[in-house]
């Protein structure tokens, strides 16, 4: 089985950066894994002697096939970044895998995204593979490892260059999906967060790679495979978190301790409804309300 590159962005956190690079390390495939690291620049005399020291650790990885880092001159933002990472390495390769620096990975997380790769690399209907996965207490639920839900994740995740290709990141049909209430209500199945989202991202108020690639996903009525036993924890929320804020409380998840590098797919390519159902009520206004809450009281 040829093996996906794995992308690493990283900023400013050496913190969190190492935990990720040290876990997947201890990934299973990782010898045999090539690891493409873009450090973007500072935005500002502020962050530079972070963002030096973090360049300085990253000359001292090993435990991959090979490793290549990438150091931009000027600040890109994540959105800029990951786009334009994503599309040179895609430049090369049929597939990638793509990390960030507040992501610590099990150590079977490449063998569940490499073989699934492999498994939908031919089905245009799978937009992504998420390593990431809520807790939707599905273990007991599924008699297969992993489940299709409507919408995509940025915490860990894997695409094919096709897939990749196929993205309208000016997302040029927004006039008239703006007045479309029907679209609009069937988008925000994936979560009643996305199409406030959409609007400040096409207002300017926001600047995410991740909201333009799950719009195009639902224009293309394309599904992302998630594992049950999430591959992925995140442990970005705090103080110095870019692009995460608030209680972590509603991400922990039901992380895999096993040691299985093999794993069941559900018999057909469509939206697991028992998942999505229970997604949905994660995703859901009184989900986020909870979790503002939670972040007021500091839990």
């Amino acid at each position: 089985m040829k093996l996906a590159p794995v992308i690493l962005f990283t900023y400013k956190r050496l913190d969190t950066l190492t935990q990720t690079v040290e876990a997947l390390q201890k990934n299973y495939l990782a010898k045999e894994s090539e690891l493409i690291i873009f450090s973007d620049a500072a935005k500002g005399n502020i962050d530079q002697h972070a963002v030096e020291i973090v360049r300085t650790y990253l000359k001292t990885i090993n435990g991959f096939k090979s490793i290549i880092i990438h150091v931009a001159e000027q600040n890109k933002g994540l959105a800029n970044s990951i786009i334009n990472g994503v599309s040179q390495v895609l430049e090369t390769h049929d597939s990638a895998i793509v990390m960030e620096d507040d992501l610590v990975s099990s150590p079977n997380f490449l063998n569940f995204m490499n073989e699934s790769l492999m498994k939908y690399k031919d089905n245009n209907n799978v937009f992504s593979i998420s390593g990431f996965s809520f807790d939707l207490k599905l273990n007991e639920k599924l008699i297969t490892d992993s489940y299709f839900l409507n919408r995509g994740w940025s915490w860990g995740w894997a695409t094919w260059k096709d897939r990749w290709e196929s993205v309208d990141w000016k997302i040029s049909d927004y006039d008239k999906f703006i007045q479309n209430k029907v679209a609009r209500k069937e988008f925000s199945k994936g979560g009643s967060d996305l199409n406030g989202m959409l609007d400040k991202q096409m207002a300017g108020k926001l600047d995410s790679w991740a909201i333009r690639w799950f719009y195009n996903q639902f224009k293309k009525n394309g599904v992302t495979l998630y594992p049950v036993y999430s591959k992925i924890k995140n442990e970005g929320f705090g103080d110095n978190a870019t692009h995460t804020s608030g209680s972590s409380r509603r991400y922990i998840p039901l992380f895999d301790l096993t040691s299985n590098t093999k794993f069941s797919f559900p018999s057909k390519t469509a939206i697991t409804k028992e998942a999505q159902k229970r997604f949905r009520r994660r995703m859901g206004y009184l989900a986020r309300i909870r979790s503002k809450i939670e972040t007021i009281l500091g839990l």
